[in-house]
């Protein structure tokens, strides 16, 4: 076996999806499992270069992990000809001028989603990159997800007929940071830092449905803040100027109708944090991060609505489990491999900054439309 390596500057990584996702449970796990075997006698090894602003922060995840390399200067890791591959996963407002700076320093471009806080400002990054002839990819990490593989496994199979719905619950209770800390860094609540619930998670309905179910041809929403005041990291209390909750509508290409509730403000009734009911002529589905269980037209309860009796009937009993019928790797990890494989031996790759263009584009229609009560069309985006 020849061992390749390739040097990967990962900015962001002090935050909590870029150190727990990114770099321990897909960079770092893959050099655990000796590195990614690419299939023609090579093993692809990557060494991680730590870049953020706070130089504490960086030398206890360097020294945790055996790292050697970590910067606060990101002009000179971008000066740097042995590194390949530019990640980014800090704050979104930060994450526009970051990425421009890596496409002119010629490094191949993987970033966390939305790309910008902007529609036209996503769409310039995506021309950069495709102009300068780099390599580009967004995380679009819910697709690799057990429940959402089943999900797909069950669409092209045709188990669903003609779909005709998918109904979307995402969120849990967010802790308003004064009795209990918060579970999320308080400039999600803070627009002008490029917070929101709509900016975070519209541009993961999007490429969802658009992968599993069809291009959004139109979208209408309702957003709200329903916690008015959130308290800090340092226990201050702060003006919440961003929804922590959407609830839209989004029709389609091929007829079917999609509705996603989004919230930081609602108490678990289900069986995972978010789960997707998709309703066709010849069968159902829920599916969730891990399972997903179906119910197909022949063994459909036939229910009749009567108030005056209880049901005698256990709905959620009648369902069955799609078996895993396969291992499934974090979801984030797997990613990685295919873009470090895309990097390395061209492999196909379809999750550019373009499709990352698609999601801030949903997103900010989501907020017009909220903010004029209208729905909006979805135009296709082209560089």
């Amino acid at each position: 076996m020849t061992r390749k390596t390739v040097r990967i500057a990962m900015n962001g990584v002090t935050g909590r999806m870029g150190y727990r996702q990114h770099l321990v449970r897909s960079i770092l796990s893959l050099r655990e499992q000796g590195g990614l075997d690419l299939g023609d006698g090579t093993v692809l090894w990557p060494e991680p270069v730590l870049v953020g602003r706070r130089e504490h922060a960086l030398r206890a995840i360097a020294e945790q992990h055996g790292l050697e390399h970590w910067s606060t200067d990101l002009d000179a890791v971008l000066a740097d000809p042995s590194i390949e591959i530019y990640f980014d996963s800090q704050v979104t407002s930060a994450r526009e001028e970051a990425v421009k700076q890596a496409i002119a320093a010629g490094k191949h471009i993987y970033c966390e989603k939305p790309t910008s806080t902007s529609v036209a400002g996503a769409v310039e990054l995506a021309r950069l990159a495709t102009e300068a002839g780099v390599k580009h990819g967004v995380v679009q990490d819910k697709l690799f997800l057990p429940g959402l593989q089943k999900l797909r496994r069950l669409v092209e199979g045709g188990f669903f007929g003609q779909i005709l719905s998918v109904r979307g619950e995402f969120g849990y209770w967010v802790f308003e940071g004064d009795w209990q800390s918060a579970q999320r860094p308080s400039w999600n609540y803070r627009a002008e830092d490029g917070g929101g619930i709509v900016a975070d998670m519209f541009p993961h309905w999007d490429y969802v449905l658009h992968e599993l179910f069809g291009r959004v041809r139109s979208v209408q929403a309702l957003t709200a803040t329903h916690i008015p005041q959130r308290w800090d990291e340092q226990g201050k209390p702060y003006d919440a100027t961003a929804d922590d909750a959407a609830y839209g509508i989004f029709e389609l290409e091929g007829g079917a109708v999609a509705q996603i509730n989004s919230s930081w403000a609602v108490r678990v009734n289900r069986d995972e944090l978010v789960e997707f009911q998709v309703d066709g002529t010849h069968g159902s589905a829920v599916a969730g991060l891990r399972k997903c269980r179906v119910q197909h037209r022949s063994a459909t309860l036939k229910p009749v609505w009567n108030p005056d009796l209880p049901a005698t009937e256990t709905f959620r009993d009648q369902w069955q489990e799609v078996p895993d019928n396969a291992d499934f790797d974090n979801g984030f990890k797997a990613q990685w491999e295919l873009f470090l494989r895309h990097v390395v031996l061209d492999e196909p790759w379809q999750w550019d900054l373009l499709a990352g263009a698609r999601g801030v584009q949903l997103a900010e229609l989501g907020l017009k439309s909220s903010a004029e009560g209208r729905r909006f069309d979805v135009p296709e985006l082209s560089l």
